[in-house]
């Protein structure tokens, strides 16, 4: 027996049957009992009952005793001119669902014609394969299988046959393809094995030689080849690869046939067999494709050629990817074909994606008219940020795709794309040659080469090396999102956002050429490896990108992978870093007094010796992130003379600085906003603690308002107190002389 799909007129496998809780009605009929009287008869209740026509018997449990007496007689089965089949005992039977008894239509159920075949049973089909009632049906012959329903329900009941009919809900399977109903039919069709298959693929992962990922789909895998049935693996379809069956022309009987690679193999067997007048034609159906897709790891490698230099160099491989939705339509399938064609497990590992869904989190589907088509998505967003878009995701876990996302990915690779145009623009070409190699011949493998580096260079490069150490750790987990998130994290805030800017003040400005070499060798040292690690996930920008770099002898695809476990000086990564929490520190206070940011403003940083030495050492990058004057930009061991009328900011180790208000801020312009804005919280918070002290809104109002409420307040006050610390300071302010 198969799941039949009348529309698309083929078999189909049991994986592409999706069932749905539906509505319907069960129909309770009478099945009088032959030789007894009117009133004994027997009430089934079915959900189909047009399939009656192929009952073969009536089933009530044994320990049913409402039925017992009837055990062994015969019951006429309606509308079939008396046709009658034998009432039997069986423990199948549930007692409590419907009447407790049960009509057997073996050529319609799958449980009934596993529970005929148990008990010898024949099998009486009354379908065709388009949907429609066959000659058994007698008057209903050639009527759609719903049609049927209706005009046997009316023709029921004008017997006196009809009892009820009730609502219903019940599963129903549907075609994964097409949607309609499947029909479970009777038919002959090529079947294969699966216990002995499914046994060595179970094997494979108990012994370790296969391992799925994420782990919790390895109880899923086993259960699945655990359970498994027999396969269907003949389809009715127009495309495929035809199975290599032939039969003998003029013979009636279809049990003779010769399988064979190919049509000229046949033919000589059948020559052999059946003498040189024979005439064969090859089974006209084709096989299941995920039949022929099980194939795909050997067969495209030049299979049965086991000498064929593809096959020796990528059999078996290491990893699968692919999704969590085919562990068994594909996947299963594949490790199973491999162990019995080839004697080895294709791959050593599966590792599981979600699925995209849209980006409310639904599946996508033309009824709902959310189906992204990923060629539109190119066009639009480019190949790259669609792979790593989708490549964020969590293993096994389905992802929500939105074009926020896409556009954020667009914009790190037009990023990516204008840090290489700078790097580019700033190397050594034509006749500086030589000083182009100069760079190649730096080296940052050892900590000597390392400590010798000014501060920021040693700071990115050793974030670099911390970076491919976590990258190549997580690749090697299978984490690739966390991969990804990494390499992303690196590039946009630490290598475009600081080093970068921070290399315009070896570049542009006057300094050693040691420095511009320097910078330009870093530049080139962690742009390169970025474009390493990000190439499995943006294979075509990144190897574009790649090529244009000087001196490539090899494409980037088949490049090494950056070392790991490279020198980091953790010394200069804290300098740095207290470094950039003094820049972020100024950058927040320009913000906060809304200076305009052309406009350079001057600055005291205190701290002690250590500190001020290798602060002062990039004063011009200080400068150049902060927007400050450089001509008045002083390091001190203590408060300047106008640290009261400055803005004090505290950086990290001891390290602060001050800036001069009058530098910042228009102080009679300033006084005056903030005094005006003082006045507008002021009266904002009388009005929330009015409310506040009204029994009336406390008692009455819902208790989440009120504590939205509370909450302003509080917010309130401390921006009351804030604007008024702020406006002391200027009022105390006065233009000072340095």
């Amino acid at each position: 027996m198969v799941n039949w799909s009348p529309n698309l007129q083929t078999a189909v496998s049991d994986l592409e049957v999706e069932y749905s809780e539906e509505p319907g009605t069960l129909f309770f009929v009478k099945y009088r009992v032959a030789g007894g009287s009117r009133s004994d008869y027997l009430t089934i209740a079915t959900t189909r009952p047009e399939t009656l026509f192929g009952d073969i018997a009536v089933a009530v449990h044994p320990e049913d005793e409402r039925y017992s007496k009837y055990i062994g007689k015969q019951a006429i089965v309606p509308l079939t001119f008396g046709r009658h089949v034998p009432i039997i005992a069986e423990k199948y039977v549930d007692k409590e669902f419907g009447t407790g008894v049960l009509k057997i239509s073996p050529g319609h159920d799958h449980n009934d014609y596993l529970l005929a075949r148990k008990l010898g049973l024949p099998i009486l089909n009354v379908m065709n394969k388009d949907g429609t009632l066959n000659e058994v049906a007698g008057l209903y012959s050639g009527l759609d299988r719903f049609e049927a329903r209706k005009k046997l329900w009316s023709a029921l009941e004008e017997t006196g046959l009809a009892v009820k009919k009730e609502p219903h809900t019940s599963r129903v399977p549907r075609s994964q393809r097409g949607g309609e109903v499947i029909e479970p039919l009777v038919s002959k069709q090529w079947f294969l094995t699966m216990e002995p298959l499914a046994e060595k693929a179970l094997h494979a992962v108990e012994k370790g030689e296969l391992t799925i990922l994420p782990e919790r789909f390895d109880k899923i895998y086993k259960h699945w080849l655990t359970n498994i049935k027999d396969w269907c693996i003949s389809r009715q379809l127009w495309w495929g690869h035809r199975i290599p069956v032939w039969y003998i022309k003029g013979k009636d009987c279809e049990e003779e046939y010769i399988v064979a690679r190919n049509g000229e193999e046949a033919l000589a067997i059948a020559y052999e067999r059946y003498g040189k007048s024979v005439e064969i034609y090859q089974d006209p159906d084709v096989l299941d494709t995920w039949f022929s897709s099980s194939l795909w790891p050997f067969s495209t490698l030049g299979w049965p050629d086991v000498s064929c230099e593809d096959f020796r160099k990528f059999y078996p491989t290491t990893v699968l990817e692919t999704g969590h939705d085919i562990l068994f339509f594909w996947v299963a399938r594949m490790v199973m074909m491999g162990i019995e064609l080839t004697g080895t497990v294709p791959f050593s590992y599966v590792y599981l994606h979600g699925l995209i869904r849209d980006s409310q989190g639904r599946k996508m589907s033309k009824s709902l008219g959310n189906v992204i088509d990923p060629v539109d998505i190119i066009k639009e967003y480019g190949t790259d940020a669609l792979r790593f878009t989708i490549s964020l995701g969590t293993a096994g876990q389905d992802l929500n795709l939105s074009t926020e996302r896409l556009t954020s990915n667009k914009a790190f690779i037009n990023k990516l794309w204008n840090a290489g145009k700078f790097i580019l623009q700033n190397l050594p070409y034509g006749s500086d040659s030589t000083k182009l190699e100069g760079l190649l011949a730096y080296k940052f493998d050892t900590e000597e080469s390392l400590i010798k580096l000014p501060l920021p260079e040693c700071w990115v490069v050793s974030e670099l090396h911390n970076l491919i150490d976590s990258v190549t750790s997580s690749y090697e987990k299978f984490f690739f999102g966390d991969a990804g998130r990494e390499i992303y994290d690196f590039f946009w805030g630490y290598f475009a956002d600081w080093y970068i800017e921070s290399s315009k003040t070896r570049l542009y400005q006057t300094g050693s050429q040691s420095d511009v070499s320097i910078a330009q060798a870093v530049l080139l040292y962690v742009y390169e490896n970025i474009l390493k690690l990000l190439h499995p996930f943006m294979p075509f920008v990144t190897e574009e990108l790649w090529q244009t770099l000087p001196f490539r002898k090899h494409a980037l695809i088949v490049s090494k992978w950056p070392q790991s476990s490279l020198p980091k000086d953790e010394k200069s990564m804290k300098r740095f870093e207290n470094l950039q929490a003094l820049i972020r520190a100024i950058r927040n206070a320009r913000a906060e007094y809304s200076v305009e940011p052309a406009k350079r403003i001057s600055a005291s940083i205190v701290g002690n010796a250590e500190v001020l030495g290798y602060v002062s050492s990039e004063k011009q990058v200080l400068a150049l992130l902060s927007r400050l004057d450089i001509k008045n930009v002083h390091f001190i061991h203590s408060p300047p003379d106008y640290a009261k009328h400055s803005v004090h900011l505290v950086a990290e180790d001891g390290l602060e600085a001050y800036l001069p208000l009058t530098d910042m801020v228009d102080v009679s312009a300033e006084t005056l906003r903030l005094t005006n804005r003082l006045s507008k919280m002021q009266s904002e918070y009388d009005a929330l603690l009015a409310r506040l002290t009204s029994p009336h809104f406390v008692e009455k109002a819902p208790e989440e308002i009120v504590r939205g409420v509370r909450e302003k307040a509080t917010e309130t006050v401390e921006k009351i107190a804030l604007t008024k610390n702020r406006l002391a300071l200027l009022e105390q302010s006065i233009p000072q002389s340095r």
